[in-house]
Order: structure tokens, then sequence, then C-alpha cells
């Protein structure tokens, strides 16, 4: 008679809780736009939400500390002509945000650290080089001002933010629209799905497929893919019988699955947001109501479903906090933004501890706000795992800091001018001979009443008059006619 043995997991007893009421977001119009993204983005500083808008497309970014209810009034981020379908923050500056658009940009703004008085309609740099909407962005994990795009043109490009310029196009790769990107955790690779139902491990700066595989799920609704901490792929989709499921990848063995597991049936989409401290990832369908988590070990059968956190309303996003800006005091791993029709509310996920002293094994060293490497390095085939920090003492954000954006000017790249004379100097020149030596003061001699010398103006006669031209130019002025003498 064999004993079942319950797996040992420190993250087993996982549980989610909602807030109170008054420490939720209320009264925001979140977007219904219907595009399978997030709609919500967090940081240790603030809240950015997409937000119905008329008149173009707006996204709102609340600082995490103003809870209750939102002011009718309060400013957006309104620059884009058409809704915006993604945004990101910048891991390595929290003050940074970009935002993708049905207009076809990119745009990257630097949020204030008080509320601004009137909407935000200026950015720090618009990328153009899409030719239809873009729904997608990421940062690079380690790189400074490392931008990817990804628009319905079937075109992945990659930019420099703080220069507004393309370091790569990965053009020729996809042969339908894309579904999604994301980058390891050195970002080495990219791996992304798209609608010819494959996943594609690419690596950027090669310009090449590295790994490949065709049809992961069976099912015609899209894929999501992601990396975990050790390289695998971790994918979510649907069954030939429209039922969600969830799979594990070796890139290096495509042909068959790690792991394989059905779920439920349903038409959400599940949207995977993986921890890679503790190596869970959490399951959110738009539509849902519930979040699944999981833990990823390397023992049999390698994803291990722990719990399900679940309540009544429908969620319309998701958004994801950094380890970074999570209460260590209080073993919360993990914090969400639900977004409902009408408002945001965050949901905490806590290991239940006894003690208060920081966990150690909760808080492993997590990836700080200080990129790895420079945008040129990364470029030049460097790479370098993100810089860590430990999070004993808690997080404290630092202050705003500028992203200051240098264009290149590309008339640098001329020949300098040779030595010609400019036509405003030779017109000058010809004027003054023309005109001789009579427009000129003449030391000692008075000119004549009615008279004002060229380039000397008369502090009660107004204006300068016009130099005599000829006999015809004084015919309606009393400057240049000559007065005959009268006859006695």
């Amino acid at each position: 008679m064999s004993r079942r043995v319950v797996r040992q997991s420190k993250f087993r007893h996982v549980f989610g809780q909602p807030v109170k009421a008054d420490q939720m977001y209320e009264d925001i119009r979140v977007s219904k736009v219907t595009w399978d993204s997030s709609f919500c983005a967090v940081n240790p500083k603030f809240v950015a939400i997409i937000v119905e808008s008329g008149g173009g497309g707006a996204f709102i970014v609340l600082p995490l500390a103003k809870t209750g209810r939102v002011d009718k009034n309060h400013p957006l981020v309104t620059g884009h002509t058409a809704p915006v379908l993604d945004i990101d923050w910048c891991p390595h500056n929290d003050n940074v945000i970009a935002s993708a658009s049905e207009d076809t940009t990119v745009m990257v703004w630097q949020i204030p650290d008080y509320v601004p008085v009137r909407n935000m309609t200026e950015p720090v740099v618009t990328l153009e080089g899409h030719s239809k909407r873009v729904g997608i962005i990421a940062w690079h994990p380690t790189a400074r001002n490392v931008l990817l795009s990804a628009g319905s043109d079937n075109l992945v490009i990659l930019w420099n933010v703080g220069t507004g310029e393309t370091l790569l196009a990965l053009e020729d790769m996809h042969a339908d629209l894309i579904y999604n990107v994301g980058w390891n955790r050195n970002g080495s690779l990219l791996v992304t799905t798209c609608k010819d139902k494959r996943v594609r491990v690419i690596d950027p700066r090669k310009r090449q497929v590295v790994a490949e595989r065709f049809a992961p799920h069976e099912g015609m609704r899209p894929v999501r893919a992601i990396f975990t901490r050790e390289g695998h792929i971790f994918t979510t989709g649907f069954t030939r019988m429209s039922q969600r499921e969830l799979g594990l990848w070796d890139p290096n063995n495509f042909e068959e699955p790690i792991a394989l597991q059905e779920m439920d049936t349903s038409n959400g989409v599940l949207l995977p947001f993986y921890d890679p401290d503790s190596s869970i990832v959490y399951l959110c369908g738009k539509g849902d109501s519930s979040i699944r988590y999981f833990e990823i070990t390397d023992e049999a059968p390698y994803v291990h479903y722990l719990s399900t956190y679940s309540s009544k309303e429908p969620q319309r996003g998701m958004g994801f906090m950094p380890k970074r800006g999570l209460d260590v005091s209080k073993c919360e791993i993990a914090r969400f933004f639900k977004l409902h029709e009408r408002k945001c509310e965050p949901i905490v996920m806590t290991v239940p501890r006894k003690s208060d002293l920081f966990q150690d094994d909760l808080y492993p060293d997590t990836p700080g706000p200080e990129p790895a490497l420079e945008a040129d390095e990364w470029l030049a085939g460097k790479d370098a795992e993100p810089i860590l920090i430990s999070l004993r003492d808690g997080y404290v954000p630092v202050k705003n800091r500028e992203l200051k954006v240098v264009k290149k000017n590309i008339l640098d790249n001329r020949p300098p001018p040779g030595s010609r004379r400019s036509q405003s100097t030779g017109d000058a020149n010809l004027s003054v001979s023309a005109r001789g030596s009579t427009s000129l003061p003449v030391p000692g001699r008075q000119p004549p009443r009615g008279a004002v010398a060229h380039g000397m103006s008369s502090p009660c006669r107004g204006p300068p008059a016009m130099p005599h031209q000829g006999p015809a130019a004084g015919a309606g002025g009393r400057a240049g006619r000559r007065v005959p003498r009268q006859r006695r």
C-alpha cells in the first residue's frame, strides 16, 4: 500500500486578499478597446491605467498613495491621436513610461513626482517607424534606454530612446500578426508568438531565429509565451476543443514538452505574470474572475498547481508590481492591480508566517533600478545579468531622474561648406556701393531741412525717410522734391 506524500513547498499556502475599499482607486473609466494587453502598468511609485478618451488615446497616472475616488478632472496623458493599446514602465527609471497606440507611434513620457495641473500632451520622444498600429512594447531588462515595439505590420523594432533612433528592425521573421514578445533574464534572446501558430526564439542582434516550434497548442486562439529563470519557455494556449492549456518547453529540444496540462473551458486569453525570484507564474484571464498560480520546479510534473484566488467580478485587465515595490514586513510576495469597469482593486498575495523578521528565503536579491549595460554596449554584443539589490531594509524609490534625449543632427554628417560669400553679405555690399558716399553723414555738414541721413533716425519725425532714388521717386514725398526759388 503506497502512501501519497504531499510535496513540500514554502509557497503551498500562498493566499490572495483584496485591500479595503478606501485603498482602491475608484471612478476610473477603463478602456474598452478589444486588445489582449493588460491595460495597466505598475511600479513602486505609480499606477498607470489606459482609459476611455474622446478624440484620441489617453492613460491616467496616479501616485500609489492617491487612493480613493479619482477626480473626474484629474490630468491625463493625452498625446496619441488614436486609442492607446499598451503601456510599460521603464525598469531603470520609475518616472519614465512608454505607450503604444493605434496611431502607429510609440511615445516615451517623463512623469513628474507631483500631480500636474493639466493634461500632458508633449512626450519626451516620439518613435515613428511602424506602418500599422503598435500593440506591444517591452523595455530591455538590463540595457539602458532600449525599448522594443511590435506592430500589426509584423515588424519588431528595437529603439534607443536616448537618441530616438532605431537600433534594429526585425523584418521578414513573422508571417502574420504578433501576439506577444518577451525578453529572457539578461536580454540576449526574445520569444515571440504569432498568428501563424509558431513560437520563435530570436537572437535580435544576429537577426536570426534560434529555435522554432509549430503549434505548441493545437487550438486557433492566441498563444502567450514567456521565458523562465532557467531559460525554459512557459506557454498558455488552447486545445482543439477550446480548453485552455499551459505548457513548459525546452528551446533546445522543442519537439517534446517538459509539461503540458489542460485547465478549463473558457474564451479568455490567459495572461502569464512570472516572478523569477520564487518561480511562481500567475495566470489571469481577461473576463475571468480568478487568478490561478503555479510553481515551476525541476521535479516532475515540473508545473505544480498551488491555489486559486477567486472573486465575484470579472477583470478587464491586470497590473503586476515588481518585487521591489512589495511590503516585505508582511511577507507579501506579489501584488496585482485588478481593473474593473470603473475602478482598480489591488490584490495582495501573502505567505503566512508567524515571525515578523525579514524572511531571507522569500526575498532573495532581486533586480534593482540600475542598468547593467548601455545601449551601445548591448548592441555591440555584450551581455550582463541584472544588478541585484537586497530588500532586507525595504526599497525606497529614488528621486526623479530626467530622461535626456540627444538627437543626432543629420547636418553634422555633411562636409563643411567652402569659403563662399553669402548672398546676404553680397547684397549688403552692393547696396552700400550703389548708394555711394551720399548716404553716409559727412562731418561738419548739416543735412538739408526735411531730409534724414541714411541710417540715422530723428527722435521727433518717426521712422527714417527713404533715400533719394531719382526724380520719380520723390513725386509723392516732400523730402526728395526741389523747391523752386521765387522770383522777385
